[in-house]
């Protein structure tokens, strides 16, 4: 069975999977969802944490939102540690905080707008 045939898993998520060398439900038994999800992430790709727990939910035949609350948090904080543990990408710093600019509309003055990058030579 591929990874495309699990449930949970769509072709985005099988078409990363198999970037990364997991192919059948066996390869990803044998690493496990964490250690699946980490592959991804090392390759590159930018998964959410959906992807962490329909991991786990094919591996226990179950839907993704039905994965115990429980088992959710201790998926993440493993994620987390793992994540932590990670390099920074090469060749550019670590990205930062996102922030918003807010652009306000000049205040109107007295000069025409087609006058205002006008030159004069004196």
């Amino acid at each position: 069975m591929t990874t495309s045939a699990l449930r949970n898993i769509g072709p985005k998520s099988a078409a990363w999977l198999r970037q990364v060398g997991l192919r059948t439900r066996e390869d990803l038994e044998a690493v496990g969802p964490l250690e699946a999800f980490m592959r991804v992430r090392r390759a590159g790709f930018k998964p959410s944490l959906n992807l962490l727990y329909s991991l786990e939910g094919a591996l226990r035949g179950c839907h993704w939102q039905d994965v115990p609350e429980a088992r959710r948090q201790e998926l993440v904080a493993a994620a987390e540690a793992a994540i932590a543990l990670l390099p920074d990408p090469r060749g550019r710093p670590a990205a930062g905080p996102v922030t918003t600019t807010m652009h306000q509309e000049p205040a109107p003055d007295d000069a025409p707008a087609d006058r205002l990058f006008d030159r004069q030579d004196d």
